[in-house]
């Protein structure tokens, strides 16, 4: 991939098959989905995108209800459950052309005792193998724990950055994530990560009775964090997916996403 491509996320419509053609209808050349409700709804997706020739990567779990944080400790399952279904996914969507699979990593729940550092390293070897196994790039993304906690976030900040280069994987920044993990030293976290970063995951964030939503974004940033210095810093170096990730449940307008594209893509160009 030569230039930045921008994408739409199917947290867009939640996975909903029923409104699998919104994800076609802004021009974009990607799409990256995860969570389908059955397996049927896969191969659907699948025969869309093939036949609109868009490429797709998948943010795991491919399948709602599987494992979305378990591969360093356990969340809802145990740890060797969860890596043995990843594998399966990998292996699965490495035959069907996927681009890229992204998955939750490093992911803590809250603060733990004792060094992180070993927990993570041991986690890049297993998915190291498995990239190279299948030949398939693996993104990771770090996200808030539980609570909205900042540690998975704060242990890969401290993390060795020539370690991590080591096991050749690549990195997906959430800008909300970071915005809310970092506040105004988001700069610091991110900018040692821009020689692995590969996905950008974008939205705003907008709070509602001590609930947070992903809110589409867009030039005006009315009520939400100011994003643009985040996407042109991200916008430096190698070529990167920028995925529109906005949830449907601030009621986005379909001109609000296509004035959103068009901005990003004027900061990114």
């Amino acid at each position: 991939m030569d230039n930045h491509r921008i994408g739409l996320s199917g947290s867009t419509i939640l996975s909903n098959p029923e409104h699998f053609e919104h994800l076609f209808r802004f021009g974009c050349s990607h799409v990256e989905i995860g969570e389908f409700p059955d397996e049927q709804a896969v191969l659907d997706f699948l025969n869309i995108a093939r036949s609109k020739n868009v490429t797709f990567g998948v943010h795991s779990p491919l399948i709602r209800g599987r494992s979305k944080y378990d591969l360093i400790e356990p969340v809802s399952m145990p740890v060797e459950t969860a890596r043995d279904q990843f594998e399966k996914e990998v292996a699965y969507l490495a035959s069907v052309g996927a681009e890229y699979v992204l998955v939750h990593f490093p992911y803590f729940k809250e603060q733990v005792n004792g060094p992180t550092e070993p927990h993570i390293e041991e986690g890049l070897v297993f998915l190291s193998r498995l990239q190279k196994a299948y030949n398939i790039p693996i993104v990771c993304e770090p996200k808030l724990g539980k609570g909205r906690s900042s540690c998975g976030i704060d242990y890969l900040h401290q993390f060795p950055k020539a370690i991590w280069e080591r096991y050749g994987l690549s990195i997906c920044i959430d800008i909300g994530d970071y915005r809310m993990a970092a506040k105004d030293q988001w700069d610091t976290f991110i900018e040692p990560l821009l020689p692995y970063t590969r996905v950008v995951h974008l939205h705003n964030v907008t709070y509602q009775q001590n609930k947070y939503f992903w809110s589409v974004l867009h030039p005006d940033q009315s009520g939400g964090y100011d994003m643009r210095p985040m996407i042109e810093m991200l916008s430096h170096g190698e070529a990167k997916y920028f995925i529109f990730e906005h949830t449907p449940h601030t009621d986005p307008t379909n001109q609000s996403i296509i004035e959103g594209i068009d901005w990003v893509d004027q900061l990114i160009t």
